[in-house]
């Protein structure tokens, strides 16, 4: 049985709103020109009703005016009325009026009160008091701001729909902003604040009252909240973690403000709430990047980006659009993917002019060599960082062939153009699936590490560069001109793919929740802080490095999709709780899938200048004994043979086999 909110108490304001909404409805339909001329009539007609009541209160009995009273009663409308105009009153939109509009009225109608007193009493007229000048203005003060916030009543006042009820979590700068942002929509019914501050408890902001965080169950209970909003854009993650732990058992949807970004851009306002920040349950407190680390091989220079489209890749691009390279070169397969991040980048919101980097689009498949070949050779990269791969696990068991031409060959191309072109720094996106893999995902990208690693180890040249053969060359003494180095991490939040994104689809459609082993536990990390460190590791790079980034504690996926359904305001359903919303269910691992991915082959990682980059220390094989494997894998890989495929990825790889979890 779901949970459901108690019946809020009759509200008389409420009552009016929706008897009056047909009429309200009427008037919205109306042509702006003809609304402002309402208006206009209707403050005329309180002017003059005003002065009667002025003159009726002052002469101690009902009034009906005569001789000089007459143009009074006209002076009302015509003064007030251009005075109105200058301040600005006929262009408020009533459903949006709030203190400050009020306050402008106040000041109008004041100003109209001196001018009418000075002239009555500069006039002096026959049988018109001179305190109809301080009566009328103060009636008329009451008439108008009535009518404004009886209109603003009507139009924006109490939603009609109490479906959702807010209690804003943080009663500082952004939690009254909000407060009073909402005050124009109808989605939200705002019943308090909630703070740590024990000064502020007790108190209230624009009629909100401040609740202390203990307070908070008997509240949701008793108010039928639906909705918490974090309203703390200065807490530390680790607070904003605390906070979300004690809301662990109260039945409400936890809410967050949009970013700061999206506010400034106008793309959202601040009645437009977002999902919780997954990050928020998982992450640990991001470490500011190093500046000199972040420019070292970005600055001023040719950049090239592989899979541009995806989600590291994008992300790259957007930092590395930061660091003011000369020119960066978007390589991508997809037409699509690569417009969509084209069009973003030429509006990015960089620290520098987007327009003095010359942004180069290119339409090319890494499978491709001569197509790799070229780009190096017309754009002369000064660094790639290549994050072009097939990564869905699943989909490369399935499709064996192309994720080893792609993932394998795919990085062997661009590894060799790199060579062949001088390229300065190049830097592999990897993957802690390529750790003692069970998976041929992992496999392929664990060959293209030993590519890069075994090339710069290699004592001669690793191709003969006059000729398509891949053959080494024993008698040409070699070293290395790129510096190859990879990052290997885990799953980054809300990536293609991710648990992330289809835990909400199915917690937004109603369930069941799929996970696939009660077991499964993965490592995350949010994709800018993992596009930040590749960029400082790979400018740490001396050459064959194994970059591994520190992911904090493992979570299980059981526990991630636990904690979703909790702050989405739904429990879980099971054989403990089987009224709960939200069921649920084990599918069973996938092909090729782990219970648990490790970062590490080998033990003792070496530290480096940064707290969360490690350089692993592992045993790759040489050239010479990975070249002819790899020949025979490429022609396996061509010819679909499957089972010399799994041969071959055995014999690169030892202790791959499929389903060795």
């Amino acid at each position: 049985m779901c949970w459901s909110a108690p019946a809020l108490p009759y509200d008389s304001a409420h009552c009016t709103a929706t008897t009056a909404r047909p009429l309200m409805n009427h008037l919205l339909q109306w042509p702006r020109a003809a609304k402002r001329l309402f208006v206009v009539v209707l403050d005329a007609c309180m002017g003059v009703l005003a002065m009667w009541l002025a003159f009726s209160l002052r002469l101690e009995m009902l009034h009906w005016p005569e001789g000089l009273q007459w143009p009074v009663y006209a002076l009302a409308p015509a003064l007030a009325f251009p005075i109105f105009v200058r301040f600005g009153l006929y262009r408020a939109i009533f459903r949006y009026t709030g203190i400050t509009a009020l306050i402008t009225t106040g000041q109008a109608v004041a100003l109209y009160g001196v001018l009418l007193l000075a002239i009555l009493l500069v006039a002096q007229w026959e049988g018109v008091p001179r305190s109809v000048g301080i009566l009328q203005p103060l009636i008329l003060l009451l008439m108008v701001g009535s009518s404004r916030a009886l209109g603003w009543l009507l139009l924006a006042g109490r939603p009609q729909q109490t479906r959702h009820r807010l209690l804003i979590y943080g009663a500082g700068h952004a939690g009254a902003q909000t407060a009073a942002g909402i005050q124009g929509t109808r989605h939200y019914l705002l019943q308090g604040f909630i703070d740590d501050d024990a000064d502020k408890v007790g108190r209230s902001i624009n009629g909100a009252p401040v609740y202390a965080p203990s307070a908070l169950p008997a509240l949701v209970q008793r108010l039928g909240t639906t909705d918490v909003l974090l309203a703390l854009p200065s807490a530390s993650r680790q607070r904003r973690r605390q906070i979300i732990a004690s809301l662990h058992d109260v039945p409400v949807r936890v809410r967050t403000l949009p970013g700061l970004s999206d506010l400034a851009s106008g793309r959202v306002t601040v009645a437009d709430f977002q999902d919780l920040d997954i990050e928020d349950l998982l992450g640990r407190e991001p470490v500011p990047p190093d500046p000199a680390l972040l420019q070292r091989n970005l600055a001023g220079k040719t950049v090239m980006v592989t899979g541009a489209g995806g989600s590291i890749g994008s992300e790259l691009c957007r930092q590395i659009l930061n660091e003011a390279p000369a020119r960066l070169l978007l390589v991508e397969h997809s037409e699509y993917a690569l417009y969509s991040i084209h069009q973003e980048l030429q509006t990015h919101n960089s620290p520098h002019n987007a327009s003095t980097c010359t942004l180069v689009p290119l339409l090319a498949n890494i499978t491709n060599p001569q197509r790799m070949a070229e780009l190096c050779h017309s754009y002369r990269p000064h660094a790639i960082y290549h994050a072009a791969a097939y990564k869905h696990v699943p989909m490369v068991e399935a499709n064996m062939g192309e994720g080893i031409c792609n993932n394998v060959f795919g990085t062997l191309n661009l590894v060799r153009a790199a060579l062949e072109h001088q390229v300065a720094h190049f830097v592999l996106i990897s993957t802690d699936k390529a750790v003692r893999p069970t998976n041929v995902m992992g496999t392929t990208k664990r060959i293209a590490e030993m590519v890069l690693q075994a090339i710069t180890a290699a004592p001669h040249a690793p191709f003969d560069t006059s000729t398509a053969n891949d053959q080494p060359h024993p008698q040409v003494p070699w070293q290395c001109p790129t510096r190859f180095s990879m990052v290997r991490f885990g799953n980054v939040l809300g990536s293609s793919g991710s648990v992330i994104p289809l835990f909400r689809r199915q917690i937004a459609a109603g369930g069941p929740v799929t996970v696939t082993h009660p077991e499964v536990t993965r490592y995350f990390m949010t994709i800018p802080e993992a596009a930040q460190l590749v960029l400082q590791a790979g400018a740490m790079a001396e050459g064959g490095d194994v970059f591994v980034l520190d992911m904090g504690a493992p979570i299980k996926i059981l526990e991630l999709a636990q904690r979703m359904v909790a702050l989405s305001g739904l429990t879980v359903r099971d054989a403990q709780h089987p009224d709960g919303d939200i069921a649920i269910t084990f599918t069973g691992l996938r092909p090729g899938e782990k219970l648990y991915e490790e970062l590490l082959i080998g033990d003792n990682p070496l530290p480096t200048a940064h707290p969360r980059i490690l350089r692993a220390r592992e045993e790759h094989p040489t050239w010479e004994a990975l070249a002819p494997l790899l020949r025979a894998l490429h022609n396996a890989a061509q010819g679909q043979q499957i089972q010399a495929m799994r041969s071959l990825l055995r014999q690169l790889v030892p202790g791959y086999g499929p389903g060795n979890a």
